[in-house]
């Protein structure tokens, strides 16, 4: 067994086994966060981020003369060892949750970049005389600036999954629409029965309201293009060169294929976390639609026969460990339940955004963890709904229309003939005698034949036309 190498901070020296890609700042942080269990390598996307970041950085740095073409190229490598997911576990052990502002983050892949640059030079990990976590890999750079771009940036690559997994889902809304679109149903308002409409028309609905969202999420998600790199410490710059900001963006954009630019106002850039605000804010908005809609599926499914039972969602497992033959929407379930998280973490995220001080927000880790957090949970959580439940989706045609002709749902078209006070207690009538509306109206109104068909038979379906919605 190698013996430990040790390697000294501030603080004092601490030894770690002779072979490791973190140093000394990575051992202190796992020490004093290990809090929530969720750690920095449980999002390979912001790891694959951050590399991003050490590569831009370094080829810029090299461009402007601050580092020697073996040492940066050495980083380069490195780095685009991060960004393909080549190393990742156990060597980023930071929690998610940690004080600093984001810095054991950073630093946690500033030792790896600099060890694994070290390696390829066939030198010894900690070898820092060579090169230096601080030094060569965060040259021209801070915490407070490569933190919240790899933050932004992860975002960004992240909602492009996002927003495929949500256009799909609203697809595959839209196809049940097309399916159910001559089904008649009952539709209701406060969970009373209100008029007719068609099953088709409810599904389109729920494809129409999701649609909005992509427009809405990708508004919000461009105000995470403006990112603070170059801004180091808190926006003025102090350590980086005046050139280093545009072309570092430009080679950020370049490695990641995400366009990004730098902000007007680097200071401001560094301790404003209102993007991060709005991004929550969308997916929050999304979520509370897909827990709408994810209500009305359990709801319409309800039965199989004491309930709604208008349409039947596809079995996924036994739904109870003591009544046989039940099966339970389990699918919707989950997706409510990711809502309701989502929910929270938008509270989070606010919290800590308000939380700011001066020229940096410190609480910025939160923050990230929620949003990445959220993004992946909406993603998954839809593709599931998709797959799971809304693509095996039936409707049935007879459960809704004997629901229709049973209830009192054209009543309202009976205003305009006989007026809404006569409408009215018609439609007591039928109620408390258990019989049809029709039947009512055909025994107590003096409407004609030809009017009464009109109001009840087939031909009044027109009115609803299929192909409307």
């Amino acid at each position: 067994m190698s013996k430990p190498r040790v390697e000294t901070d501030l603080l004092g020296p601490r030894a770690l086994p002779a072979d490791a890609l973190i140093g000394i700042h990575t051992l202190r942080a796992t020490e004093n966060f290990d809090v929530s269990g969720i750690r920095l390598q449980d999002f390979p996307e912001f790891v694959q981020s951050l590399g991003m970041v050490k590569q831009a950085a370094a080829t810029t740095n090299l461009e402007l003369g601050l580092l020697s073409p073996s040492v940066a190229q050495a980083i380069e490598r490195a780095s685009s060892r991060l960004i393909v997911g080549e190393i990742l576990a156990p060597h980023f052990p930071v929690d998610m949750m940690q004080g600093g502002a984001g810095t054991s983050t950073n630093m946690n892949v500033n030792e790896v970049v600099a060890n694994l640059a070290l390696q390829d030079l066939g030198r010894l990990p900690g070898s820092y005389d060579a090169i230096n976590p601080n030094d060569h890999v965060n040259l021209s750079q801070s915490t407070n600036d490569v933190y919240p771009t790899a933050i932004r940036l992860t975002v960004l690559r992240e909602g492009e999954k996002l927003i495929s997994a949500l256009s799909a889902l609203v697809a595959s809304f839209r196809c049940k629409g097309e399916t159910f679109a001559d089904i008649l149903k009952v539709g209701r308002t406060q969970l009373q029965d209100a008029v007719p409409m068609f099953l088709g028309q409810e599904f389109e609905a729920f494809a129409e309201t999701l649609e909005e969202d992509v427009a809405h999420y990708l508004g919000a998600a461009e105000l995470m293009r403006e990112v603070n790199l170059g801004g180091t410490a808190i926006g003025t710059g102090v350590n980086a060169p005046a050139e280093f900001s545009v072309a570092a963006c430009a080679h950020l954009s370049r490695i990641s294929g995400v366009t990004l630019r730098p902000a007007r106002n680097l200071v401001e850039a560094t301790s404003d976390t209102g993007a991060f605000v709005s991004i929550s804010g969308a997916l929050k908005r999304m979520s509370v639609k897909l827990s709408k809609i994810c209500n009305d599926l359990r709801l319409v499914s309800s039965g199989p026969r004491a309930g709604f039972g208008e349409i039947r969602l596809p079995a996924m497992q036994a739904g109870s460990s003591i009544m046989p033959g039940k099966v339970n929407p389990v699918i919707p379930e989950m997706l409510n339940q990711i809502g309701f998280q989502v929910i929270g973490n938008d509270l989070v995220v606010t919290l800590a955004a308000s939380a700011g001080q001066l020229q940096l927000n410190a609480m910025e880790p939160v923050i990230v963890l929620n949003i990445l957090q959220s993004i992946r949970l909406l993603t998954r959580g839809m593709e599931a709904l998709r797959i799971r439940c809304i693509e095996g989706i039936e409707a049935d045609a007879e459960r809704c229309r004997s629901l229709h002709d049973s209830s009192l749902v054209h009543a309202a078209a009976l205003n305009p003939l006989v007026g809404y006070a006569k409408a009215a207690s018609l439609a007591r009538t039928a109620l408390a005698e258990r019989i049809s509306l029709r039947e009512v109206v055909e025994r107590e109104s003096d409407l004609s034949a030809a009017q009464i068909d009109a109001i009840f038979g087939v031909k009044a379906l027109e009115i609803f036309e299929p192909g409307q919605h």
